[in-house]
């Protein structure tokens, strides 16, 4: 499989790292998982609304 660099993607593909937006550079595996498990308490919270 063979992905473009990131400066060669068009603006309208979407990214397989979209979901890490806002985790800092050089965080580690537990910086990221409680990111992403926040994440899905925000998506589970605008469900049940």
């Amino acid at each position: 499989m063979s992905e473009k660099p990131v400066t060669e993607q068009k603006v309208s593909e979407p990214r397989d790292d979209e979901h890490l937006q806002g985790v800092p550079d050089g965080a580690g595996c537990t910086e990221i998982w409680e990111h992403l498990s926040d994440d899905r308490d925000e998506e589970n919270e605008e469900l049940e609304e």
